[in-house]
């Protein structure tokens, strides 16, 4: 965790000594109300499209989880993700927490789990796809970045098959906790297959159009089919759990993926500042979550609640 973290640093201390300090500055000049209220807009729409998401997952593998608390939960990880070294902080609360919830620690983790890579798939295939698009010298740097990410959910793969395989005969703990994990990604992804990937799809256009959005405001006017694939392939750096709450990798592929396409690498790396910014607005009602969460916590006794001061489902409760 602190080796990923340090060497996400060393990225963004490499980004801010190479380039101007105006390629920074300029970008928190152009983020005003009217984008702050788009950043808010769309942050909304993703949020709730991840949460849904998450929620069918969940009741797919038998577990309760009401859309308002997959939306307050969600928010809560996005805004942690946000502040926190590493990124993925925040989605390890959420599992947790959803398994403290429901009473079932194992499964409310792998539903999370499971959540997230269902998205993390489907950026990787768009960025495969897209990647015929990029100019033949950032071929080698996209099909490593969709390298990581695609690598990551087939070595997860691989290892729940052979671990199932060999351990079939004798029937250890770990061997019935990978079938349980095989069994809750049938059910939880591949029998709902359609409505993951949908949701999954809407969820990315979202993140592009938030990237979009930033790419105006930092006056590039390039074709939008043109910046699209540049776009996706900064949100594959950012899957790489090399930064600091989402800064770093992200702003060096971006301004490599601009220069190289003739865009200029200091606007796109302005671009990728207005994005961060954004992003960070975004997630500013998580924060929101957080703070009701603890009041509330003062306020209500802890036994025999969840920990937004809600009743929780019975031990063991699930539901289809």
């Amino acid at each position: 965790m602190w080796a990923r973290t340090l060497a996400g640093f060393a990225v963004l201390a490499a980004v801010v000594w190479w380039y101007p300090l105006e390629a920074f500055t300029d970008a928190f000049g152009v983020v005003g109300l009217p984008a702050v209220g788009a950043a808010l807009g769309i942050g909304a729409v993703t949020t709730v499209l991840s949460a849904v998401r998450w929620l069918t997952v969940a009741r797919g593998v038998g577990l309760r989880l009401p859309l308002r608390r997959a939306v307050a939960d969600y928010y809560l990880a996005v805004f942690l993700n946000a502040v926190l070294p590493a990124g993925v902080l925040g989605d390890v609360y959420r599992a947790f927490s959803h398994g403290r919830y429901t009473g079932d620690m194992g499964r409310g983790v792998r539903a999370v789990v499971l959540e997230r890579m269902a998205g993390q798939a489907v950026l990787a295939a768009t960025g495969a796809a897209l990647l015929f698009a990029l100019p033949t010298a950032l071929l080698g740097f996209g099909l490593r970045a969709v390298g990581v990410t695609a690598g990551v959910v087939g070595l997860v793969a691989l290892v729940v098959a052979v671990g199932l395989r060999v351990g079939r005969s004798r029937r250890p703990r770990w061997w019935r906790a990978l079938r349980a994990a095989a069994a809750d990604a049938r059910a939880g992804l591949f029998v709902r297959g359609p409505r993951v990937l949908l949701l999954s799809a809407a969820a990315l256009t979202g993140y592009v159009s938030m990237f979009l959005v930033a790419a105006r405001l930092a006056g590039v006017t390039a074709p939008v089919l043109q910046l699209v694939p540049l776009l996706v392939l900064a949100l594959l750096a950012m899957s790489v759990p090399v930064n600091v709450g989402g800064w770093g990798p992200r702003e060096a592929v971006t301004a490599l993926a601009f220069g190289v396409a003739g865009l200029g690498s200091r606007e796109g790396l302005t671009v990728s500042v207005v994005y961060g910014l954004l992003a960070l607005v975004a997630a500013l009602p998580g924060a929101v979550v957080l703070l009701v969460r603890l009041v509330r916590r003062r306020r209500v006794p802890r036994e025999g609640f969840g920990e937004d001061g809600e009743q929780g489902p019975a031990r063991g409760g699930r539901g289809r």
